[in-house]
């Protein structure tokens, strides 16, 4: 599994920020965004595990700190507002972010708030998945995948929503993430080319944490299928132009039912 993505917002480098590389180097990827194009699509595939907004550095902090908590697909990558100007940080705090620091109090609290919020893998969490995904799957799974490969995506939904449901272990995230990607199917043959992408983008959070496979459906097709249909969504203007051959089943890599 690759490391988990840093998110620094600046315009500038301020000393801290240098710090914070260091610090981190051994485990997150570190990534500076300066550019507003495309902000919540570039969190969602870089896969950020938190966002650090150099509010000193940025003259639209509040974009930046505002934007992701407006997203299904982001709102829970934690967010740390930094800065020098006090007054800011109970308007940043108002305004959703999760916590605002001095650039002195970041550098004393960095290591426990990677250690307890980033939305990185935790080791006992990947293990009890790992044991999970070894599991068959049940039946309400496999008739769920039987509704979504024969296009009866909104019944699909309802079966992977009660499994997820009852599921309270780390492999509800399948669940979540085949039920979200054959939503976005059925706003796609609905024509609503903006649902289907908010759905597309939600999945990926999920379907990111999953390994390649898990309880004998192949995630990594999955996660590739659906990572076509999206980049055909954002290239087209119209949703008629959409080639519906891009919606392709979930394979299994094993049949096998639970008893």
């Amino acid at each position: 599994m690759s490391m988990p993505t840093l998110v620094i917002v600046t315009s500038e480098t301020p000393a801290w920020i240098d710090v914070v590389k260091t610090a981190t180097a051994d485990v997150f990827n570190t990534v500076e965004y300066r550019e507003r194009g495309n902000y919540v699509s570039r969190l969602v595939d870089d896969q950020a595990a938190m966002i650090l907004v150099n509010a000193d550095g940025v003259d639209d902090w509040q974009f930046w700190t505002v934007t992701p908590k407006a997203s299904p697909a982001t709102r829970r990558i934690p967010m740390v507002m930094v800065s020098d100007d006090a007054s800011r940080h109970a308007a940043a705090l108002h305004s959703g972010v999760d916590f605002a620091l001095t650039p002195a109090q970041l550098a004393a609290e960095l290591p426990r708030l990677l250690a307890v919020h980033a939305r990185a893998p935790k080791p006992a969490i990947v293990e009890a998945m790992e044991e999970q995904c070894a599991e068959p799957l049940p039946p309400e799974g496999l008739e769920g995948i039987r509704r979504f490969n024969e296009g009866e995506y909104y019944k699909q939904h309802d079966l992977f929503e009660a499994l997820w449901v009852e599921e309270s272990g780390p492999v509800r995230d399948l669940y979540r993430a085949i039920l979200q990607v054959g939503v976005a199917y059925y706003q796609i043959t609905r024509g609503n080319q903006r649902g289907a992408l908010k759905m597309l983008l939600r999945s990926v959070q999920w379907l990111a944490l999953l390994p390649d496979e898990c309880r004998g459906v192949d995630v990594k097709q999955l996660r590739e299928d659906s990572y076509k249909v999206r980049a055909e969504l954002e290239r087209i203007k119209d949703i008629a132009e959409f080639d519906k051959s891009l919606l392709q089943s979930v394979k299994m890599t094993q049949q096998k039912t639970s008893s």
